[in-house]
């Protein structure tokens, strides 16, 4: 079989950022921009903990799904199953400085969550205790202090 795209990017190089994963278009011609939201280095970082990825996913979805700019364009938002990232997928041809602002937002709103965790009921969610808003909120602190405070090149684009 060939090797999804995914799996051409050096690894072993890739730093934490906001990647370009892939753009698809739809039959009917739309554009689907597919980001990686690396939180951690591959390979050299402790992975993300799963209760802390899963309190992401859920305070990163409301709130990209919230966003009086961006809600109609968010076709989804979900962890990686390395647990150093998320991917995002925007309807739409974009690049990773026009999302830069959001992703801020949205991490810093997850930073400074306070109060119940939406959709972290028995109703709600399949695994509802399986959160845990300390560390999800530490390791937002940590991705907006090393990496989207103050962007480079490696933080934006694949490494070639």
């Amino acid at each position: 079989m060939k090797k999804i795209p995914s799996f051409t990017i050096d690894h072993t190089r890739l730093s934490r950022g906001i990647f370009v994963s892939r753009k698809d278009v739809t039959p009917a011609g739309d554009v689907l921009t597919t980001f990686d939201i690396r939180m951690k280095l591959p390979n050299r970082e402790a992975a993300l903990d799963p209760k802390a990825i899963h309190t992401i996913e859920h305070l990163a979805a409301t709130f990209l799904r919230n966003d009086e700019e961006w809600k109609s364009r968010i076709v989804y938002w979900g962890p990686m199953g390395c647990l150093t990232g998320n991917y995002l997928i925007i309807s739409g041809d974009y690049a990773s400085e026009d999302i830069l602002p959001l992703i801020r937002r949205t991490f810093r709103f997850i930073a400074d969550f306070e109060g119940d965790i939406p959709g972290a009921t028995p109703m709600d969610c399949g695994n509802y205790t399986f959160n845990d808003l300390p560390l999800a909120k530490r390791e937002a602190e940590t991705f907006l202090h090393n990496t989207l405070d103050n962007p480079q090149e490696e933080n934006l684009v694949y490494p070639k």
